[in-house]
């Protein structure tokens, strides 16, 4: 097996140099691919003191299903990892991927938090939609046979949040069984905040809608989850306002945005499920563009690492 490890990243200098330092620790004979951009904290001229980095791929976009795709189309390996910039694999990782990849095409498993009350562990998921059993993938932690990325034509670059998912969706429709491996763990070191980032809910529910209607069409089942969530979330942004935590201004404006991303999503989705009727339901994958790159640094184990060789993305 030749291992390919793509590293999206974005201003995340630090964390990146400790993640690659526990992937040069992990697996030394990867693959390990850097995608870049549009960082302006110097994430570049730290690769380049680097020898552990084969190629480095710096792009435009700050969209994440882009870096991925990018990544994944600078790999030469026959298997593809994604891991966050954020997370380090651990002890057992490689060893992991290398289990589950002789039960199924892809593996994938579990990324440990610390939280000020100790450690938060994902665990397995699998969702029942239309009759398909879905299995959930971290698109931060997950190896994919370079076949099956290939047959899938990667992710969805519509997408800016929930790509993931909407891999797992066409993974269950291709029968592509995923495997989930506990000892392929990594870890986030920094102390998270208990989750209160406030979500975007315009673009969540457009992508809910997007990958739901994409991938199973306009199905009764389909609309009742999709409003099931948005109920489920209103509820819990009414007690918001109830407790002071919010104002009512915002819990009407959010309403909004839930509603105009749902019709959104929806609409578009229709639109790619029609542009793309094969079960890899993927009119804006990795084949469809080239222009994703504005430069690429490929470092030879006996090449200076001068970023002045880059190869320009026209060529």
């Amino acid at each position: 097996m030749q291992l390919s490890v793509v590293v999206p990243t974005l201003d995340g200098r630090d964390q990146l140099a400790a993640c690659l330092d526990a992937i040069a620790e992990r697996a030394p004979d990867a693959e390990v691919i850097v995608v870049n951009g549009p960082s302006t904290d110097g994430t570049t001229g730290m690769i380049d003191d680097r020898d552990d980095v084969d190629v480095l791929v710096e792009i435009a976009s700050r969209t994440r299903n882009v870096a991925r795709n990018a990544g994944i189309d600078a790999a030469t390996g026959d298997v593809v990892a994604l891991v966050g910039d954020d997370l380090r694999v651990e002890s057992g990782w490689l060893e992991a991927v290398v289990d589950g990849l002789t039960d199924a095409p892809v593996v994938t498993g579990p990324i440990h938090r610390s939280l000020r009350g100790g450690v938060t562990t994902e665990s397995q998921r699998e969702e029942r939609i239309a009759g398909r059993t879905v299995t959930a993938i971290s698109g931060t932690n997950v190896a994919v046979r370079r076949s099956v990325v290939d047959a899938l034509d990667g992710f969805d670059e519509y997408l800016e949040t929930g790509g993931a998912w909407d891999l797992a969706h066409r993974l269950a429709a291709t029968d592509h069984d995923v495997a989930w491996r506990s000892g392929m763990s990594v870890r986030c070191e920094y102390e998270a905040d208990g989750g209160q980032t406030r979500p975007d809910w315009g673009w969540t529910y457009r992508a809910l809608a997007y990958r739901l209607v994409k991938n199973y069409g306009l199905r009764p089942t389909i609309a009742r989850r999709t409003l099931s969530h948005a109920a489920r979330d209103a509820v819990a942004a009414a007690k918001d306002v109830v407790t002071g935590d919010a104002q009512p201004t915002s819990w009407v404006g959010n309403g909004r945005a839930v509603v105009s991303g749902i019709l959104t999503g929806g609409s578009d989705g229709l639109v790619a499920r029609a542009r793309d009727r094969s079960k890899a339901r993927n009119p804006h994958g990795l084949s469809k563009r080239g222009d994703r790159a504005v430069a690429r640094y490929e470092y030879g184990a006996d090449e200076p690492r001068d970023p002045a060789a880059a190869t320009d993305s026209d060529d």
